[in-house]
């Protein structure tokens, strides 16, 4: 795919509207590692088709299959489920890695997370995580349920403590869709053993379309998205706890649940220029955070209103500093401008929120790709960016320097057509890197698979 659809924009503008970054990317570029610059314009040089038709990755990296849907999970707890979503690899003991899968799964979703005695909340539901546990080589040792009985778990967020934060991406009430409890909720899972986190819903977090956490490391602060389809449109969160940094369950003493408010902004897409600053964040309590009877977002925030966005899906901790993703946003759809996407940061110091990467509008629709989603950083500096949109679905990696290229792609098609030419791929999701940074996994959504791919990183 040629780079120029997504190249720079220069503070005065370009026809190509494609990305736009501010000024000051230092911390959002800065990786866990010295970073260092890539050569060449093109990243690591064009994907090189697959010959078993699975991931198109550049020259001299590889990739194995750790697990796909179907499959029997080791634990002999029954299948491994299908809809692989957000991710993360968590650190664990004697060099091990656990990676914590989400199942975005509702109650009509074909392979559903196995109920478990002690980590199911819900019978009645088929989402869920699931923990593949990594040796020290990369080779899996064992893979189980973390948690079962959730709705539609799509992201998420590492804590501190090294535990998963599990999102329900629903509102759904009992006797939804067959379902038993209320749902709605985020989970904690302790991926070295779940039964010791269960199946515990945190409802001080709120009750609404989750779709992911990020974790202040240095003030136990949670921050959470919220991805609303239909207007009113989702807000920004953050959850003050009771026990900050309190390590594993500590999230379950309660807290205060707040909103967040940019005066005079009362939508998010309608902010264009890249590096544009707001200092006057506000965070407004929110009225009834269980939802009882209405919605978060319908609610009453006061005459001065609150700050909703569309599609506000991936969130991440970086540097000082939090930041969230706007996938998109439709004026068509009630949107106050068009955008392919937004990256946010939230500097909770300063209390200062800056637009730091604009996606498109594009000007040239004969060239496809769209919509971040999960995003992460790279431990050599810049970007992994998961593509939720039209035409074949690429995880696309953004430098330093502003370069944007194609990362991998997915080979597997989900249709094609009468002349066999392929029509519909399956999205990318939860894109990670091991905590050494030599291994980055990634989700297909569908059919659900999970890959790690080694290479040359810079």
């Amino acid at each position: 795919m040629s780079a120029t659809r997504r190249q720079m924009l220069t503070r005065t503008g370009s026809a190509l509207a494609g990305i736009a970054f501010s000024g000051a990317l230092a911390e959002l570029f800065a990786g866990t590692a010295a970073a260092s610059a890539h050569t060449g314009s093109t990243g690591y040089g064009p994907l090189v088709p697959d010959p078993d038709g699975l991931l198109d990755l550049p020259r001299g990296f590889r990739y194995r299959v750790l697990s796909r849907e179907g499959a029997p999970l080791r634990s002999g707890e029954g299948a491994v489920p299908g809809r692989h979503d957000g991710m993360a690899a968590i650190a664990g003991r004697r060099g091990r890695v656990h990676l914590v899968r989400n199942h975005e799964n509702g109650a009509d979703a074909p392979l559903g997370v196995p109920t478990v005695p002690g980590l199911t909340y819900d019978p009645a539901a088929r989402g869920g995580c699931t923990v593949l546990t990594l040796d020290p080589r990369g080779a899996v040792v064992d893979e189980r349920v973390g948690v079962a009985g959730t709705a539609v778990n799509c992201a998420g967020g590492p804590t501190p403590w090294r535990t998963w934060l599990t999102c329900e991406e629903t509102e759904d009430t009992a006797g939804t869709d067959g379902y038993e409890r209320d749902h709605g909720f985020v989970f904690e899972v302790d991926p070295a053993d779940p039964r010791r986190s269960g199946a515990v819903p945190l409802t001080a977090l709120g009750r609404f379309a989750h779709e992911a956490v990020a974790v202040d490391p240095r003030s136990g602060v949670v921050y959470e998205t919220e991805d609303a389809f239909e207007r009113p449109f989702g807000l920004f969160y953050r959850f003050l706890p009771h026990r900050p940094l309190g390590g594993p369950g500590s999230l379950r003493a309660g807290g205060t649940l707040e909103a967040m408010r940019v005066p005079g902004v009362p939508d998010l897409s309608a902010v264009r220029e890249p590096g544009t600053r707001f200092d006057r964040v506000e965070w407004v309590p929110v009225p009834d955070s269980q939802a009882r009877r209405t919605p978060i977002r319908f609610q009453d925030f006061g005459r001065r209103g609150i700050t909703h966005a569309q599609k506000l899906e991936g969130c991440y901790w970086g540097g000082r500093s939090v930041y969230f993703v706007s996938s998109f946003a439709r004026a068509s759809q009630g949107s106050a401008a068009d955008h392919h996407g937004q990256v946010w940061r939230y500097d909770p110091h300063l209390r200062r929120l800056t637009l730091v990467v604009v996606f498109g509008p594009d000007s040239d629709p004969r060239l496809p790709g769209e919509s971040p989603d999960n995003i992460c950083l790279a431990p050599g500096g810049g970007l992994m960016v998961c593509e939720d949109g039209g035409g074949a679905q690429h995880v696309y990696g953004l430098t330093r320097r502003g370069e944007v290229y194609a990362m991998a792609r997915n080979a597997q098609a989900l249709e094609t057509d009468a002349s066999g030419q392929a029509t519909e791929w399956g999205e990318f999701a939860g894109v990670t890197f091991s905590p050494d940074g030599r291994t980055m996994y990634v989700n297909c959504y569908s059919p659900g698979t999970t890959f790690a791919v080694t290479g040359p990183w810079a």
